[in-house]
């Protein structure tokens, strides 16, 4: 689609800050889109709005998604910049606490739920809000998975957990949206090159119990992904996108 054409589109990306939300932010801004950068720290979303080009069309809004009203505040500010929200990709997403799982204290599980699961239920909950409401009705929300719901690693079970349960959020939430003309999906990615992924590149344990090597991908063609869902005209829905490492060691025996 044409920047021309997504004039006016405005999305919402948690996480926006680095890795894959960062990508994928930068390419709908490229596209034309209007964007609210949301992130717990300012600094790396004011560098992602300057790197853009964008101009006006970058809002960064601080927000931590476990927090309800900080979710609230974010598509309320966003609204109010720029008068609607088309898009939300739900990306904001942390990974598993160091160590063996039965050595985790229960804060440490907490906080990786808090902000996967629950943090991702907030930002779903405040754009269907938003986008049952508003004229024209409807949108598309695209939740940051992971193949981890598919195949968990060793040692991720609070990580594997909660996308597990993102998966059962995205197959909700599209069955619900259905009657406001809300479209959900969700990417589910492998060995994109973020600050997450880059111990893949130095060895990371396997099922057999060796460490390994793992390739992987620029986070930008992750970024082109989510472009191509968010482009879809809302008749059409893309329910899961598996983009990964073509020689990854995913399908396989261990």
């Amino acid at each position: 689609m044409s920047v021309e054409n997504n004039k006016g589109r405005i999305a919402i990306v948690t996480g926006a800050g680095s890795g894959i939300g960062r990508a994928a932010a930068l390419a709908l801004l490229a596209d034309g889109w209007s964007v609210a950068l949301a992130g717990r720290r300012l600094e790396p979303l004011e560098q992602v709005a300057e790197e853009s080009g964008a101009g006006a069309r970058a809002f960064a809004v601080p927000t931590d998604v476990a927090n309800a009203d900080s979710v609230q505040a974010l598509f309320g500010a966003t609204v109010e910049r720029f008068g609607r929200v088309d898009l939300l990709f739900n990306n904001a997403g942390v990974g598993n606490p160091p160590g063996p799982f039965e050595d985790w204290t229960p804060e440490q599980w907490k906080g990786v739920v808090d902000i996967n699961l629950t943090g991702m239920f907030f930002c779903i909950q405040q754009a269907f809000r938003t986008m049952k409401a508003q004229t024209p009705r409807g949108g598309r929300i695209i939740n940051n998975g992971s193949i981890s719901a598919t195949t968990p690693r060793p040692n991720s079970a609070a990580y594997t957990s909660t996308k597990h349960a993102v998966e059962g959020l995205t197959k909700t939430a599209s069955l619900d949206g259905r009657k406001y003309d809300i479209a959900v999906g969700q990417v589910d990615v492998g060995n994109a090159m973020t600050e997450l992924a880059a111990r893949m590149a130095t060895g990371v344990p396997q099922a057999n119990g060796e460490l390994a090597i793992e390739p992987l991908i620029d986070v930008k063609i992750v970024g082109q992904s989510v472009l191509y869902m968010a482009n879809l005209p809302l008749e059409a829905n893309v329910l899961f996108h598996t983009i990964m490492a073509t020689k990854m060691p995913f399908v396989g025996r261990g």
